[in-house]
């Protein structure tokens, strides 16, 4: 697995990493809770297909410090739309996991004409107070992989610190994710996301992992009742909250059938 080019740009004056790689038609992908410290093969899948585009949340590995200057979720989307701007990414198709699937909706909510296909999996933003999502951050740390993941040891070689890496810097990174998912999210994740779904007027495909720990798959029927445009809801079996990791085939052959 060779990995992808690496470009920088400057969002709220923070250095933000752009993932790049494949050929064909552009796909961005917005990373999950925890973000993505290290390439992983579900983007390999999808970068036999297509040019595939991964830039980084500010605040999650690859951006930063951003998320400190971001006091509000309207500051949280603008520097999203820039971010996405900024790697090219206006009018091509957009997928996100998690945290970047909230993300992904929103803009297409809002910018409509910037998301040609969507794929949500498992999204962030909403709250059901009969079947609420899980806290990822009232759990202890030998706790997380399990909930992220329907196999941990996924989630531990997501974020195992790989051979050369600083070994202070390493760590602090990781931690500055999940606290960049705290200022938006923190407590309960409810974002009224709910209320901006029915301006999504994008095709869209809604993935969820069966054995999802932390968002209810009962919430993929919430989501698919209030958009706009055409939509499927897919299971995939054996998967946790992060499905692209513990079914990377399967999401990247979903995703790839969606955006054609």
């Amino acid at each position: 697995m060779s990995g992808p080019e690496v470009s920088t740009v400057d969002i709220n004056g923070f250095p933000t990493r752009i993932w790049r790689k494949g050929s064909g038609a552009p796909l961005g992908f917005l990373a999950g809770f925890g973000g993505l410290p290290r390439w992983v093969p579900f983007l390999d899948r999808l970068a036999e297909h297509r040019t595939v585009i991964v830039p980084s949340l500010p605040g999650f590995p690859g951006g930063d410090r951003g998320h400190s200057v971001l006091d509000s979720h309207l500051d949280w989307v603008l520097a999203v739309r820039q971010t996405l701007l900024a790697a090219g990414l206006d009018g091509a198709d957009l997928a996100g996991s998690s945290v970047g699937a909230s993300f992904a909706a929103e803009m297409a909510a809002i910018w409509p004409t910037s998301v040609r296909r969507l794929v949500l999996s498992a999204p962030f933003g909403l709250f059901d107070e009969g079947d609420p999502p899980t806290d990822p951050w009232a759990q202890r740390a030998d706790r997380v992989g399990g909930l992220m993941c329907a196999d941990p040891e996924r989630w531990a070689a997501l974020k195992a610190m790989p051979e050369g890496a600083h070994s202070v810097e390493w760590p602090i990174e990781q931690t500055r994710a999940t606290e960049a998912a705290a200022r938006i999210f923190w407590p309960l994740g409810n974002m009224r996301l709910e209320r901006r779904l029915p301006l999504v007027t994008a095709p869209t495909l809604i993935l969820w992992g069966e054995q999802d720990r932390i968002m209810p798959p009962s919430y993929a029927g919430r989501i698919a009742a209030r958009l706009a445009g055409p939509h499927e809801i897919r299971m995939i079996p054996g998967a946790g909250h992060l499905a692209e990791l513990d079914r990377p085939d399967e999401v990247a052959s979903a995703i790839l059938s969606w955006t054609g």
